[in-house]
């Protein structure tokens, strides 16, 4: 017998309908939309060097990640595309930067840092 499920089916009807009405208010495709775009390393990388700095320009980020102009800009416009990156251009650089405050906290929020006492399988 399993033992990391129920033996029997028995649910709790009002926690049940407390939480299907509060993911009612969470626009999931948005957020499946910015954990896919967080779930890349590269990406990543890119959302917690901007999380640290007020902005970065593409050719920052190709160094941060160890990659072309071409791939550093090719996330950054993922990140743009999803919702948690704008850019502005200077000249003949182009700096990208986080969308608003909330979305700094979101990507921090996300941030788990090192800790000897976890393994992943």
């Amino acid at each position: 017998m399993l033992k990391d499920r129920c033996d029997v089916y028995c649910y709790d009807e009002d926690k049940v309908e407390r939480v299907r009405t509060s993911i009612k208010d969470v626009d999931l495709e948005l957020s499946v939309n910015v954990f896919k775009a967080l779930a890349d390393p590269n990406r990543l990388q890119i959302a917690i060097a901007l999380t640290n700095e007020e902005e970065i320009c593409v050719c920052d980020a190709a160094n941060i990640i160890n990659s072309t102009i071409a791939t550093a800009s090719h996330h950054l416009r993922y990140l743009k595309k999803v919702g948690l990156a704008e850019h502005r251009k200077e000249g003949k650089l182009v700096f990208y930067y986080l969308k608003d405050e909330d979305t700094k906290q979101s990507i921090m929020n996300a941030i788990i840092p090192k800790r000897e006492d976890v393994s992943i399988v």
